[in-house]
């Protein structure tokens, strides 16, 4: 079921082909109803909204080629705000957008009005009808709706381009992801106790048919089969990892000589999602603001926005059990990649390119921070090897004095939040 909700997600062309179908459909009932039914029903309809057949060609012809009008702006509106999301934000955010429902659904919805006028139009024929006809009036309350939606679709369409509003879309992922993650570690008792994996039985390896990434594995579901066939299962994926035909996916191992179908707990497809990848969810917000400190943009202080907010993230990342995980007592075994390893990909390439913006050093030093004053204690260590990873490419000497002073005052606050001793950076440098 998950796969096949995926599969529908990917398809754009559904949600506008739903809206056009029911278009159609809306013609051809009122099509019949000013056929078989206006007439005997004219004494208790009101006279002004009834049309003649002459009229109603003449309207809805005009409505028909204003709504096409309108069809086309949308369109070419849709595909300005793609190349922007390309080209000022990353290639990777598109997908934000173009599985905007409202986007599709405001498509759908002229489409679905130029249809209807269309085939109405088509309809209207003197020998046809012998009295006023009804769908006049049904053309023009869907022409009224069509406007008030582009109206409201141009209002959508300045606030989503913001890049504050995509940063909250960005956040927003990552956190369903997270707490996804944790709901399947509370609700299957996850251990950490690795020493607590001994698997018996005959070993059967399952490997992938086709390439792809991960999509999603679902977890809840893959439990309740190990534990109904009395199976163990290593899982040696995780999502967002990129497989090829014949890639290693599970390792089984059961006590009997049943075929097993395992390929339904997980899906494939030709690019990452944040549904359960949360590096694929940070790498977005991290490209976005690399682009924003890049020369062609020039914008630091979007950068440091999304730089201190994806301190709180990590904080939340590190709330999770990480390392070894067995799942659904003991019957399924899952590595979850190590906290460290995620701190390492979120400022790895930060730290490159904003080495000589002290802006950008201040503010991965504030994230760390933040995440200092979230998680458990355990990952305190972390967080200070990172800043200290951070400041290796720095050089301090070409630093100014008020900057060593800031940058300095970052570290002393940071050592204080992870309970490590601080240092002074001129004589470190030195």
């Amino acid at each position: 079921m998950k796969a096949f909700s995926l599969w529908l997600k990917e398809k754009l062309w559904l949600t506008p082909a739903i809206y056009i179908v029911m278009a159609i459909l809306l013609s051809i009932t009122f099509f019949y109803i000013d056929l078989l039914y206006v007439e005997r029903m004219k004494p208790f309809i009101p006279s002004i909204l009834l049309t003649n057949v002459d009229l109603a060609k003449t309207i809805m012809g005009s409505l028909s080629g204003a709504l096409l009008t309108m069809t086309t702006f949308t369109f070419s509106t849709i595909l300005v705000v793609l190349t922007m999301y390309s080209s000022q934000f990353s290639p990777r955010t598109l997908k934000n957008f173009v599985h905007d429902k409202i986007t599709w659904r405001v498509l759908g919805i002229f489409l679905s009005g130029f249809i209807y006028n269309t085939l109405s139009l088509l309809f209207m024929r003197d020998d046809l009808y012998e009295t006023d006809i009804l769908s006049t009036f049904v053309g023009i309350v869907i022409a009224f709706f069509c406007l008030s939606t582009f109206a409201y679709f141009i209002h959508y369409i300045a606030t989503n381009v913001q890049v504050g509003q995509l940063v909250n879309q960005l956040i927003a992922d990552a956190e369903e992801a997270i707490s996804k993650l944790k709901d399947l570690q509370e609700e299957e008792e996850a251990t950490t106790e690795e020493t607590a994996w001994h698997p018996v039985g005959i070993k059967e390896t399952h490997q992938a048919d086709q390439e792809g990434y991960i999509h999603y594995i679902s977890f809840d579901r893959l439990v309740d089969y190990a534990q109904e066939q009395e199976l163990k299962i290593e899982i040696l994926v995780n999502p967002g990892d990129y497989v090829y035909e014949g890639k290693e996916i599970f390792h089984i191992y059961k006590t009997s000589e049943a075929e097993l179908s395992v390929a339904k707990f997980y899906s494939l497809g030709n690019s990452r999602t944040s549904e359960q990848d949360l590096d694929f969810a940070i790498q977005k917000m991290v490209e976005v603001a690399l682009r924003a400190i890049s020369p062609g943009i020039n914008d630091p202080n979007t950068a440091n926005d999304i730089i201190i907010r994806l301190g709180r993230l990590l904080g939340q990342l590190g709330c999770l059990k990480t390392g070894t995980i067995l799942l659904g007592n003991k019957h399924v075994l899952y590595r979850f990649p190590s906290y460290k390893k995620a701190l390492y990909k979120t400022f790895y390439q930060l730290s490159h390119y904003g080495k000589e913006d002290i802006s950008v050093l201040i503010s991965i030093l504030e994230s760390l921070q933040v995440t200092a004053d979230v998680v458990p204690n355990r990952h305190h260590i972390e967080l200070w090897e990172i800043h200290s990873y951070v400041l290796e490419g720095v050089d301090i000497q070409e630093l100014k004095t008020l900057d060593i002073e800031k940058l300095q005052e970052k570290v002393d606050v940071l050592a204080v939040a992870t309970g490590q001793h601080s240092y002074n950076l001129r004589l470190v440098e030195q």
